[in-house]
């Protein structure tokens, strides 16, 4: 069985549609490729398409890279494509109008998201219309997968087949790992945005004898602003996702601290981002935003402190308390590391994958 999944937005090592999925797929003996932008290769089973340099400009990528992806991945002639990006919706269509199987994987809650970004006029307007164009488009594919519980409130009215795959991390290693109660930083790895709170996070270091380190792509003129308002940050730039653990390792502890907004359902929360439970896994305690979904886990699991994302005083409360009693952060650690081991890891989303693609095999 030939599969294909297909993007014009992400990188060819991202670690949702590469690293888990498609890496997943070739392993259960799937003739798996991705098409994507870049140069061909080969890695882990996986069959990569490069359909060349990704275009700068965000609507040269939706008119050209979108078409190339398209061609690219029709001339793979596989039996089921998964397609992760919005602007490829009408390019899923075609294929599905082809006799394909289709799948839609919404990395996010898509119109919610469109009202985050502040520089789209008319957002509200836009993400209206887009959600009517996604349910007219969603409806003719075969499946839908999204990351997080409050989609499927909307997507199942929508498709006949959804399923929740989320991105926890992939465990390699279930044995025990040291931490480091002397350490004298507290870490980040992600998108180095305002929405993760980094500023406040700054303020909150000051006077505690701790910095901050951060890694991942973002804006540089907002990295700038962080370099220039304390000694405290230290940014080390975007770094191969396997030393991203020697970043952890190293830790006080984990800081995933970020805004309520619309895309999160607000003080609900998301299981669709990572980075509280790649932080868990590296066996640091965590720093967390109060979300509900992601304080029932912390709360069950003994493994980190919640607060308030506007709250200076209470970030700040955090970073002490974890500095002042090591021997309660290192079990947080603890604790955070088995709770991964045994319930939020990939290899549990994993089955999920290959049951749906089962399901479609049978269906051909």
């Amino acid at each position: 069985m030939k599969v294909c999944h297909m993007t014009s937005v992400h990188k060819r090592d991202d670690t949702r549609i590469f690293h888990k999925e498609c890496t997943s797929l070739a392993k259960a003996g799937y003739d798996t490729y991705l098409v994507v932008c870049g140069e061909n290769d080969e890695k882990n089973g996986v069959h990569i398409i490069g359909t060349g340099e990704q275009s700068k400009s965000r609507l040269k990528r939706m008119r050209f890279d979108t078409k190339k992806v398209y061609e690219a991945a029709l001339a793979v002639d596989a039996d089921i494509y998964h397609v992760h990006d919005p602007e490829l919706l009408p390019y899923a269509v075609k294929l599905k109008k082809k006799g394909k199987k289709v799948i839609f994987d919404s990395h996010e809650d898509v119109p919610e998201q469109i009202l985050e970004k502040e520089w789209l006029p008319m957002r509200k307007l836009v993400a209206k219309v887009y959600a009517a164009y996604e349910s007219r488009q969603l409806k003719k594919l075969d499946a839908v997968i999204y990351v997080t519980p409050h989609m499927n409130i909307r997507l199942s009215k929508i498709s006949r087949r959804t399923v929740m795959i989320t991105n926890y991390p992939v465990v390699n290693d279930t044995g025990t790992v040291s931490y480091n109660a002397g350490s004298d930083y507290v870490c980040f790895a992600g998108g180095v945005r305002k929405d993760w709170c980094h500023d406040l996070i700054i303020k909150a270091l000051q006077g505690t004898g701790l910095h901050y380190k951060v890694v991942g792509r973002g804006d540089e003129s907002y990295i700038q602003s962080l370099k220039d308002s304390d000694c405290i940050f230290e940014y080390g730039g975007v770094i191969p996702h396997s030393e991203t653990g020697k970043l952890l390792s190293g830790a006080l502890a984990g800081m995933a601290v970020t805004v309520y907004s619309p895309n999160s359902a607000w003080e609900l929360g998301t299981l669709g981002n990572n980075k509280l439970f790649e932080e868990m896994y590296a066996g640091l305690p965590v720093i967390c935003t109060d979300f509900t979904l992601w304080k029932e886990i912390i709360e069950r699991h003994k493994c980190g402190i919640c607060v308030n994302p506007d709250s200076l005083e209470q970030i700040r409360n955090a970073l002490v308390y974890i500095k002042e009693h090591p021997e309660e952060a290192a079990q947080m650690g603890r604790n955070g590391r088995q709770a991964v081991i045994v319930e939020y890891n990939w290899q549990q989303q994993e089955k999920k994958l290959l049951e749906l693609y089962g399901k479609l095999e049978s269906e051909k």
